[in-house]
């Protein structure tokens, strides 16, 4: 029964929008309405600065890690850590409690993944790190580890629960980057400031 009740539990928590509930916390404007409307890190940071962003970035990424770590305590399945890694990261990209209007998942996915297996974490850090700082672009940073994402997850977490789980989040990263891949095409996505 604790099984079927992981995956739900894990959705309702990625609902929780860590950009809307810092943004009131701190008495900013919604980050849905100004900027480029989306609730996430990078938004919070042109709404309220460098404290704003790394408060949303790190609510976001624990929402990918606490039900995974939480599910550990009940099972080893891999199908059902993988469930409850992608409705966390579901629940972040379609909130139940802000009108299904979330974030690209980026934290999020990460954040479930590093608690599925730390080395998949390092790659990934390392792969945004090294586009990051080749390009200075953080929309190509992000798409480029979530295209890698399921290799990685492939070659250091060998079950296909976990596989198919990341390939789906991947495909849905990706099409939630759908217009900053659009900008980068077209030469106008914005750069990571030094």
């Amino acid at each position: 029964m604790v099984n079927y009740l992981l995956p739900i539990l894990a959705y309702f928590t990625g609902s929780i929008s860590s950009a809307v509930v810092v943004s009131k916390l701190m008495g900013l404007q919604d980050p849905r309405s100004v900027g480029s409307g989306n609730p996430g890190a990078t938004n919070m940071l042109r709404v309220g600065g460098k404290k704003a962003a790394v408060i949303t970035l790190l609510g976001d990424i624990l929402k990918g890690v606490i039900p995974v770590v939480i599910a550990r305590v009940f099972t080893t399945d891999p199908l059902i850590l993988a469930l409850v890694a992608f409705t966390a990261f579901l629940g972040h990209l379609f909130p139940l409690f802000f009108g299904f209007h979330g974030g690209k998942g980026v934290a999020t996915a990460f954040g479930a993944l590093v608690a599925l297996s730390p080395w998949v974490g390092l790659a990934l850090v390392i792969t945004w790190s090294v586009i990051a700082a080749m390009f200075r672009y953080s929309s190509l940073s992000a798409v480029t580890a979530a295209l890698l994402a399921p290799a990685y997850v492939w070659l250091l977490l060998p079950a296909r629960p976990y596989f198919y789980a990341t390939l789906t989040m991947a495909a849905l990263l990706v099409w939630r980057h759908r217009s900053n891949i659009r900008n980068l095409l077209a030469g106008t996505e914005g750069k990571i400031m030094h």
